[in-house]
């Protein structure tokens, strides 16, 4: 049995304050696992737009306030893949599945409701998420809640997977409100984006036609490859009246991928009547919708948010990933150039997904020593 050793220190990749530069810091202390947790070695990570926010201090919660209650100095990260490689007390006894060596996705009324997205934490439980309270991804090795692990199969591919546990869950979940129908239309806004892309995907997976709207060469060659059509918003002279002439009246279901305002501004207007909006991408200090009531009431629109998913779906996501179904585009990049990608994001100079590799893999069959 091949051994590791975990070590008392690690390198993550640490923001020291909001707005502030990213720092690799090489004497990071690695966590142990309490109960109900386990220790995992980060394998790979999607970097996400919404990492981008966090770390500028520009992330909003539901209020459309500024999120200020971010665990500082930060690590970020929500879209890791990582092999277990450590238990916490009583964990074997309490639940069986969960073992070392098995590959799991880092990711009250909400979790019994099959909507644990939303959980917001309760007395002293935290939420269910990793973009704010604690440390994420973004560094070599991580607690996690095991009662919120994505245990994922044998043979998920963990680079392809870890942008589908947030990028491709979120996309997943929208096009599965839609309801989609064979021949049915959708138009995704910011369709060459990490996230754009999975919508396009899963909805071409159902049988729907797609009009991918973005900008630039590299993701109109990104949209075709998928066999959806491409509409350049800046080179477009009206963008509405061109999705409304494609589709023969408006598309049955627009997805707004863009973290942008502008993103939003026309979207209802590309729908058909009874079609339906949803809002998947967060602009930065919250944005807001420009389409007036009187569309909203005369057309019969429907307008819907989207955060992740459960984790039913998210295997359902990985699923069709793993089966090879969808298949995303992803760049993998080392961790060191993580300060390059938020560059390059902020810029939406990136075509597809850029995944960072952590680590190396040591492997379903870990024996352990331990310096912690």
């Amino acid at each position: 049995m091949p051994s590791i050793t975990i070590p008392a220190k690690q390198t993550v990749a640490l923001v020291r304050n909001l707005g502030g530069p990213v720092e690799f810091v090489n004497d990071y202390p690695v966590p142990k696992p309490g109960q109900d947790e386990v220790l995992a070695k980060v394998l790979y990570t999607g970097v996400c737009q919404s990492d981008l926010h966090t770390r500028a201090g520009t992330a909003a919660g539901a209020d459309g306030k500024l999120i200020t209650a971010i665990k500082l100095p930060h690590v970020g990260g929500h879209e890791g893949v990582g092999r277990i490689i450590a238990l916490g007390t009583g964990l074997p006894e309490r639940d069986p599945s969960i073992q070392v060596g098995g590959s799991a996705g880092l990711r009250c009324e909400f979790c019994l409701a099959g909507t644990e997205q939303y959980c917001q934490g309760v007395g002293d439980f935290k939420p269910t998420n990793h973009l704010h309270h604690e440390d994420g991804a973004f560094q070599e090795y991580i607690c996690l809640d095991a009662g919120y692990l994505t245990l994922l199969p044998p043979d998920a591919d963990p680079i392809l997977t870890a942008p589908t546990l947030c990028a491709g869950l979120t996309a997943y979940k929208a096009v599965n409100n839609a309801e989609l129908q064979v021949g049915d239309w959708l138009a995704v806004v910011g369709a060459g984006g990490g996230l754009g892309q999975y919508a396009v995907l899963y909805a071409k997976a159902r049988g729907a036609h797609v009009i991918g709207i973005d900008s630039g060469k590299d993701k109109q060659r990104l949209i075709e490859s998928f066999g959806a059509l491409f509409l350049d918003f800046r080179k477009t002279r009206d963008v509405v009246a061109e999705v409304q002439t494609v589709t023969n009246g408006g598309a049955n279901a627009v997805i707004v991928t863009a973290g942008s305002s502008a993103a939003f501004a026309q979207a209802a207007s590309m729908l058909k009547i009874g079609g339906s909006l949803y809002c998947v991408g967060i602009p930065p200090g919250g944005g807001h919708i420009e389409t007036t009531v009187a569309e909203i009431v005369i057309k019969g629109l429907k307008i819907q948010g989207n955060l992740v998913g459960s984790l039913k779906e998210c295997l359902e996501a990985v699923q069709l990933v793993t089966s090879g179904s969808v298949k995303p585009k992803v760049f993998v990049r080392p961790f060191g150039d993580l300060p390059k990608v938020y560059d390059e994001l902020e810029k939406g100079d990136i075509a597809g997904r850029v995944v960072l590799k952590i680590g190396d893999d040591p492997g379903p069959n870990v024996g352990l020593t331990s310096n912690l």
